[in-house]
């Protein structure tokens, strides 16, 4: 629908909406009392949803909040405290209790590897694995608050080592297999991490590609590191530090299979999460055990829907904090059967994914708006036939707003046009989502995350912190504390209070507002609809243009798979509105064609002055498009830090792009 003229902002107008289906409301883990419940007194909320945990020693203070205020020598930074006094193990409340309650026997991971092999291990296994490596760290000599930086793909080691590391008490922060030695060297100067746990090769669009001497170039000369823990994953040749270097089928296979616990602090640190570094430095986020774990066991029990029987996959590489909750913490707190694949979804095929979701009856797919479009180009209207997935009960959706169109593509041909979707907006900053339906309570809307979980209370802002109308565009914020928050950026906490909480320091009754970076808007329901990184909008003459609506627009063509929208230096308007375009499995469409479009949904003053076609869109990890790429591409200027690219080879295909885009104009 065409934005009325005049407006500063232009908005997608999405109309189409899906209730709740009875039968999934009847047999829901929660009903719509519990907005009710949490908003009379979030803290007592918070306080039941710890209660879902086992405890050592109860707490004696729920929650205490220092917020930013002025001092003598300037802002002082916030301190939130979660269940203070309580003590617990993390790794006790993933997988002891479970077998402790009768349940050893039961599957908690499938592991798909990249090359076909497969490992089903059960919750007893996967205790004497965790234990076995809990006594080789301790043989290693890391303790409680060590630091442990683990450089690996998805594998069964990546999730023991992890769990092994919150048994006793090491503080882990986990690396993504494909970055460089570089982005491996500075999280392990900057936690002063003792050990890294790493491979000799991985699996990887297949191939084998060898790792292990980029961890070496990573940990050369470092003071602090004592040892470099290896899983022999492809049996390469490899270069070895005799001393330091320590196989993992001697050091930890070969360990006792029984481990006595210790109960750690609620506030004990649990791990460290960096953000991707796309601008400036990594922010390297602290994670504490109780609220952490409350909010992320909660939340994926509640949004998930999470039944004893489920078949739970989140696709997110291990390192993304998407896998740490939805895939390591949540889903083993509750005692969930997983999926854990190794390897790229077109690998050897583009069916894979089909073919692991009809193998091991997954019920929960959870998966990134970028693989959804991929899909759609992949396949166009249809999935291809031969494939089961009647197992599916419900969908879900993370990494960055998801496009309208994919949204409806995706329940259509994954959920039987009858699934839930569950879009998930959240952080590394925040521990679990923040913003998320409740399937059996929430009437969706493609292309909103909906409205906030209970107990966290989120809003769209002005510059005055005032919430803004329906429509209009405004800052995302939280307006008090969380369990599952970050509480500082390791080693530098003025710049946890810098980068989240000065923005709106002073506002509302708790004191401050945490600052997501997002921008949004709210429509006339209250619901939520995320429009990208702050710095993403586009300013035309004024008028403040969200890339995403933009994208959303072009990617609702039946000839577009994907576009990348940015805004570019423009001597007149200041910004122009620049797509990069992949064509999808209908042909291409005219650049006339496309501009029409984006004039029909939102407005003439949105439509592209600048479109590329390209083979691929720059992509961190986690599926979000990196938009100051383009951007810099299309000007010419220094790249910066491209380190958390999932595709690097896509600059050069955009390069080429864009100079056969200028060459084009210069005829």
């Amino acid at each position: 629908m065409t934005a009325e003229a005049g407006l500063v902002e232009n908005r997608l107008v999405e109309t189409r909406s899906y209730p709740a289906p009875a039968a999934f409301a009847a047999q829901a883990n929660v009903d719509a009392s519990v907005y009710e419940t949490a908003n009379a007194d979030p803290v007592a909320f918070w306080e039941a949803a710890a209660r879902r945990l086992d405890w050592v020693t109860p707490w004696h203070t729920a929650h205490t909040w220092s917020p930013p205020v002025e001092g003598p020598d300037g802002l002082t930074v916030p301190e939130a405290t979660w269940f203070a006094g309580g003590t617990l193990n993390v790794a006790v409340n993933c997988v002891d209790r479970h077998v402790d309650a009768g349940r050893g026997n039961k599957t908690a991971l499938f592991f798909e590897g990249e090359p076909g092999d497969r490992v089903t291990v059960s919750y007893a296994d996967l205790q004497r694995r965790v234990a076995q490596a809990a006594n080789a760290l301790i043989q290693l000599g890391i303790g409680p608050g060590d630091r442990v930086v683990i450089y690996l793909p998805v594998l069964i080691e990546t999730v023991v080592i992890t769990l092994a590391c919150a048994r006793i008490g090491a503080v882990h922060s986990l690396v993504f297999g494909g970055f460089s030695a570089e982005a491996v060297r500075f999280r392990l100067e900057d936690t002063r991490a003792k050990l890294l746990v790493t491979t000799d090769g991985q699996n990887r669009r297949g191939k084998q590609v060898e790792v292990k001497s980029a961890a070496d170039i990573a940990a050369a000369d470092l003071s602090h590191l004592e040892h470099v823990l290896v899983v022999r994953r492809t049996g390469q040749d490899i270069a070895w530090t005799e001393g330091r270097d320590v196989w993992w089928h001697e050091a930890v296979d070969t360990q006792p299979d029984t481990h006595t616990p210790q109960a750690f602090d609620s506030e004990h640190p649990l791990f460290i999460i960096y953000t991707s570094g796309t601008t400036g430095t990594p922010k390297g986020l602290v994670h504490t055990s109780g609220g952490y774990l409350t909010h992320a066991s909660y939340a994926h029990w509640s949004h998930f829907d999470a039944k004893p029987d489920d078949v739970h996959w989140c696709t997110a590489d291990l390192a993304w904090v998407t896998a740490h909750t939805y895939e390591i913490y949540g889903p083993l707190s509750n005692g969930l059967t997983q999926v854990i694949y190794e390897g790229t979804p077109d690998t050897p095929h583009r069916e894979r994914h089909l073919e692991i979701i009809e193998r091991y009856g997954v019920t929960v797919y959870y998966t990134a708006p970028t693989l959804i479009r991929s899909f759609m180009t992949w396949f166009g209207d249809d999935l291809p036939t031969g494939h089961d997935l009647s197992s599916i009960r419900l969908l879900g959706t993370v990494g960055e707003a998801i496009n309208p169109e994919a949204w409806v593509w995706f329940r259509r041909n994954f959920g039987r046009d009858e699934t839930p979707v569950i879009d998930t907006w959240w952080q590394s900053e925040t521990g679990a989502a923040m913003i998320v339906p409740l399937p059996g309570v929430t009437t969706l809307k493609p292309g909103s995350a909906t409205v906030a979980l209970p107990g966290i209370d989120m809003a769209v802002v002005d510059e005055s912190g005032t919430p803004v109308e329906p429509g209009r565009s405004g800052t995302l914020v939280a307006r008090r504390p969380w369990p599952g928050m970050a509480r500082t950026v390791w080693g530098n906490p003025e710049r946890y209070r810098d980068s989240y909480w000065a923005p709106f320091a002073g506002h509302g009754e708790h004191g401050a507002y945490y600052v997501a970076g997002d921008g949004a808007t709210v429509d006339a329901d209250g619901y939520i609809w995320i429009l990208g990184r702050l710095d993403d909008v586009v300013n035309v003459s004024g008028h403040r243009l969200s890339t995403i609506e933009i994208e959303s627009s072009l990617v609702s063509h039946p000839a577009v798979g994907e576009a990348g929208v940015t805004g570019v230096f423009d001597p007149l308007t200041g910004q122009a509105v620049a797509a990069f375009v992949v064509d999808g499995s209908a042909g291409a469409a005219s650049h006339d064609e496309l501009r029409a479009q984006v004039a029909h949904d939102i407005g003439p003053i949105a439509k592209p002055q600048i479109i590329v076609r390209v083979p691929e869109l720059p992509k961190t990890r986690s599926g979000k498009i990196l938009r100051r790429l383009l951007a810099q591409l299309w000007q010419g200027d220094p790249l910066g830090d491209t380190t958390s690219l999932q595709n690097p080879w896509a600059i050069d295909g955009v390069r080429e792009a864009v100079r056969e885009a200028r060459d084009k104009e210069t005829k």
